[in-house]
């Protein structure tokens, strides 16, 4: 249920910082007295003055529970003996595996300077392929689907503002009226001016409830509903034509493709009415300037990269790419969920979005990091193919994890546990000890968002700088510290800087010439103009806010259809598992929940998890509101209360992830391209609680 937000503290001058949740990265002011004091920030467009309840409450997080000792087997010890510790263990699991009996995890909240420091470490000084990062869990089916349509991957690849001026904007699988309250006085603004919101989800979410048009599929069916709606496009002659013609390839066998999607054929597949699809497509087709936009609800599937691409051909179709106030977009979910995959922590990736596996890139950022080509590593394990193999004879017996709990986020989180639990060494670096970090041989205490400096790119690939706006506790230490004094105990380099700046301009030149280049990119610059749109190869060169305006940078500046097919989910329903479990967000929580659950205020608005279900399956399983639920599928199984709504499809039960328990359920199936898991559908029961 949605929360009202808290009414705003004074506003107070303070140092001029980043929330430290969402993709949004909400401007803020940080003060600091008696209390720490936030307010927002009016400079930056994603907010504008706006925060919700998680960014009014962010400051909790610095004085809260947090760890502030490093710890070696649950004991408090001394920073040298941690570190010396860890560089012994990493010594001689290596020894005895070879570099890649070592990983690395990231993540997607983790500055570009920490990511790309944390890219570097693992292949300059452990040698190791093996790192990946939890943003392959958010991200990764759109990036893999709009590299190969567009040639580059940047979530929104225009200014967030620009939604406000559309006619229309089509939202698949997104609920950022609860996972981003600021985004939606964009979509408030263009409503308020005439323009029409099309929400696409199995759940009447509160995003849904705002929508001129909803449409409610089946879980695991968007790829079909994307390919009926371009059918009825391309059949009532709402295509654009001399766009088609002028700025993209490959259209006619997309066009043979999708004639076997007739509205009928998929209605029967998504339960969604012939006359809502026709409805949505005559709003687009009547728009001049509209958005179709993808979040997690239709890429966290074992076909999301396809479902991705169908939405794109959409897009296409009707002229929008690369055009003023138009365009394709993903909601990108972490943090730095744009810039962490940008800059080498990502299995396939070297700093710049380059491919690891190029000769070219490997060369140029070895150059930077001054060592031979050769000596990079290739490309790893994709993050759950990563944590499968932990501990297994030919996986890694070591794992370094960086701001993740994959205890609670990772699909299949029983079997995550088991392979955890098998290796010979796992160090955490964390703010919290989270269920994963309560597991580790080794823990280390960070500093927090408002306690170090960096760069953060936000969902439109502005680059944003995060200032530090207070001391952190003594005995905490930042990420940048702890790779260089591992470094230095591992090889005896000093070439890791501590200094995030030093980082930076390291980064800067490592990026330069690539997809993602921020050569351009200064710490002053940012400051001055509130960010900087990359890419930006050169100090003098104002930003990129529309990177397609002219060309697609594909090898021959068109964009590309891609003929993609609807198949049902991997794991499908039937008799002893007959509904469908889908999971998301709640407003008050953030995704693992390890940070906000411990805000008593956030703690007291969403206490526990729940399982929604409709009251017509509530009245079959004659449950009542409240009453505590098993929920049972082919991996696992786990409580919670009920909550009886008619927001919910008959044949659907949906859980909020932010509490262990629910990943138990999720299935690991893959992506072939992206590797994502497929979180947002697999089959259940639902009974009593014993």
């Amino acid at each position: 249920m949605p929360v009202s937000l808290p009414a705003p503290p004074p506003v107070k001058a303070g140092t001029a910082t980043h929330c430290p949740y969402c993709a949004l990265q909400c401007g803020m002011n940080v003060a600091t007295g008696e209390t720490i004091t936030i307010t927002p920030r009016q400079d930056i467009p994603a907010n504008a003055g706006g925060l919700c309840q998680k960014g009014w409450t962010a400051g909790e997080l610095l004085t809260g529970d947090r760890l502030t000792t490093p710890l070696l087997h649950g004991e408090e010890v001394g920073w040298d003996e941690a570190l010396d510790f860890v560089a012994d263990r990493i010594r001689a699991v290596q020894a005895a595996c070879g570099p890649d009996g070592v990983a690395v995890f990231g993540g997607g909240g983790l500055t570009n300077e920490k990511a790309y420091q944390l890219g570097k470490f693992a292949r300059v000084v452990l040698r190791t392929s093996q790192i990946d990062y939890n943003g392959r869990f958010c991200m990764s089916s759109a990036a893999a689907a709009t590299g190969r349509a567009f040639g580059m991957d940047r979530g929104l690849p225009f200014p967030i503002t620009d939604l406000a001026r559309a006619d229309a904007v089509l939202l698949a699988g997104g609920n950022v009226a609860e996972t981003m309250p600021p985004f939606v006085r964009h979509l408030a603004a263009m409503r308020e001016a005439g323009g029409r919101l099309i929400v696409i989800d199995p759940r009447v979410t509160a995003t849904a409830r705002q929508a001129d048009l909803h449409l409610q599929p089946t879980p695991g069916t968007d790829l079909a509903l994307a390919l009926g709606l371009l059918h009825i496009v391309i059949a009532q002659g709402d295509v654009d034509e001399a766009y088609v013609a002028a700025r993209t390839g490959g259209f006619e066998a997309v066009r043979t493709s999708v004639a076997a999607w007739w509205p009928e054929r998929v209605e029967r597949i998504t339960g969604v009415p012939v006359a809502r699809m026709r409805a949505a497509v005559a709003i687009l087709a009547a728009a001049d300037r509209a958005a179709i936009l993808t979040g997690r609800g239709a890429e966290q599937h074992a076909k999301g990269t396809d479902t991705v691409s169908a939405f794109v051909n959409l897009a296409l179709a009707l002229g929008l790419p690369g055009r003023q106030g138009s365009g394709y977009g993903c909601i990108t979910g972490q943090g730095n969920g744009q810039g962490g995959r940008e800059h080498g922590q990502k299995a396939d990736q070297l700093p710049g979005y380059r491919k690891i596996d190029d000769p070219a890139a490997r060369a140029h950022v070895a150059a930077v990091w001054g060592v031979d080509p050769g000596d990079l590593p290739g490309p790893g394990r994709s993050a759950y193919e990563l944590l499968d193999a932990l501990g297994t004879p030919t996986g890694p017996r070591a794992l370094l994890l960086f701001g993740s709990n994959p205890l609670v986020s990772a699909p299949h989180a029983g079997r995550v546990a088991e392979r955890l639990g098998a290796l010979d060494l796992l160090v955490v670096s964390d703010m919290v000890l989270s269920e994963t970090a309560a597991t580790a041989d080794v823990v280390l205490p960070t500093t927090q968002w408002a306690e170090e400096s960096g760069t953060m790119t936000n969902l439109e690939g502005r680059v944003l700088l995060r200032r530090r706006a207070i001391d952190p506790p003594a005995g905490v230490r930042s990420d940048l510290e702890i790779l260089r004094g591992l470094a230095a105990r591992l090889r005896g380099t000093d070439g890791f800087s501590a200094d995030p700046r030093e980082v930076f301009d390291e980064l800067r030149r490592a990026s330069a010439g690539g997809i993602a280049d921020y050569a351009g990119i200064t710490y002053e610059r940012i400051a001055a103009e509130t960010g900087v749109f990359w890419p930006c190869p050169a100090e003098d060169h104002p930003g990129t806010p529309r990177p397609f305006l002219d060309r697609f940078p594909t090898p021959d500046g068109r964009a590309r259809f891609l003929p993609v097919e609807h198949r049902p989910p991997d794991e499908d329903v039937d008799a002893e598992y007959p509904l469908y479990l889908t999971t998301g967000r709640v407003l008050a929580h953030y995704q693992s929940g390890a940070q906000t659950r411990r805000i008593a205020s956030l703690n007291a608005a969403a206490p526990e998890g729940f399982v929604e279900l409709h009251p017509d399956l509530a009245e079959r399983l004659d449950v009542t509101h409240g009453e505590r639920l098993r929920v049972i599928g082919r991996r696992g199984e786990t409580e919670a209360p009920a909550r009886v709504s008619a927001a919910i499809r008959p044949d659907t039960v949906f859980m909020p992830f932010h509490w262990p328990g629910v990943n138990l359920l999720t299935n690991p199936a893959l992506d072939p391209v992206s590797r994502m898991p497929e979180f947002k559908v697999c089959a259940v029961r639902v009974e009593r609680a014993r």
